[in-house]
C-alpha cells in the first residue's frame, strides 16, 4: 500500500492499494473510491469488543475495503487538524484519544485501552477510556489542530491542559495532579486537574481539542428564555 495526505486544516488520505490488500475503518469512515473495491462489515471481534470499541468513541461496526484490483481509496479528517500515518513495527503499541482511528492496514490491532488508575478517567481530560493500535502495520489517525511533539527521556514530567494530550508512546506514563493554590483553582481557568505525563517516550500534542471548539461553539447559542 502507498499513500499520500493532502490538505491543510482540512485534510485526507489517499491510499493506492494493490488486488489483495485491505484497510479496514469505522462504518461510514470511507470517503471515495474507485469502483474497484469490495466491501465487507461486521462486528470486528464480536459484540463485546464492538461495545467496547463505542466506548472509546468509534462505532460497533466495522468496514473492511479489500481491493480486487489497483485502486485508490480515501478517508477524510471530520473536523480541523491533521492526518498522521503511523508506521507500527511488530508489537509496538500507540495510546490515542478517543476518536482518533481513522483506518488501517488489516494487520493493525484496534483495541480499548483503560488508563489504570481510575482518577486519570475521572480527572484527566483525555478519559478513562482512549485507544490502542497495535502493529505490525499502517495506521491513519486525526488530531485536533495543529501538532507538536515531544520526546520525554525516563523522569520527564510534562504538564498538559485537559484534551490537549492527543497520543503518545505505550511507555509514557498518564496520571493526574491538582491545580496547587485556591485563586488558582477558582480564577486560573483551568480547573481543578491537569494532566501529567512521565517518559520515556514520544507525546503529541494537541493545540485546539475539538470538545474546545464545541464549548466555545455552545457558548455563543442564545439560551431559550
Amino acid at each position: 500500500m502507498e499513500y499520500k495526505i493532502f490538505g491543510d486544516s482540512m485534510p485526507y488520505a489517499v491510499c493506492e492499494m494493490s488486488s489483495g490488500e485491505a484497510v479496514y475503518t469505522e462504518s461510514g469512515g470511507m470517503s471515495w473510491m474507485t469502483d474497484t473495491f469490495e466491501m465487507s462489515t461486521n462486528m470486528e471481534g464480536g459484540l463485546l469488543k464492538g461495545l467496547f470499541r463505542s466506548f472509546s468513541g468509534e462505532s460497533i461496526f466495522m468496514t473492511t475495503y479489500t481491493a480486487k484490483s489497483k485502486g485508490k481509496i480515501a478517508f477524510a479528517s471530520g473536523y480541523p487538524g491533521e492526518i498522521r500515518a503511523l508506521h507500527l513495527a511488530q508489537g509496538q503499541s500507540m495510546i490515542c484519544q478517543k476518536q482518533a482511528f481513522m483506518a488501517a492496514e488489516r494487520s493493525v490491532q484496534l483495541d480499548t485501552f483503560f488508563q489504570e488508575k481510575m482518577s486519570v478517567g475521572f480527572f484527566g481530560g483525555e478519559g478513562f477510556i482512549m485507544q490502542k493500535l497495535t502493529g505490525p502495520g499502517v495506521a491513519f489517525v486525526e488530531l485536533d489542530g495543529s501538532i507538536a511533539e515531544y520526546e520525554l527521556g525516563a523522569g520527564e514530567k510534562m504538564i498538559v491542559d485537559t484534551g490537549n494530550l492527543a497520543m503518545c508512546e505505550e511507555t509514557v506514563k498518564i496520571s493526574v495532579q491538582m491545580v496547587k493554590g485556591f485563586k488558582n483553582i477558582l480564577f486560573g481557568g483551568e480547573g481543578l486537574f491537569l494532566t501529567s505525563v512521565t517518559g520515556p517516550g514520544k507525546i503529541w500534542l494537541q493545540s485546539m481539542p475539538f470538545s474546545n471548539i464545541a464549548d466555545k461553539i455552545l457558548s455563543l447559542v442564545p439560551s431559550k428564555e
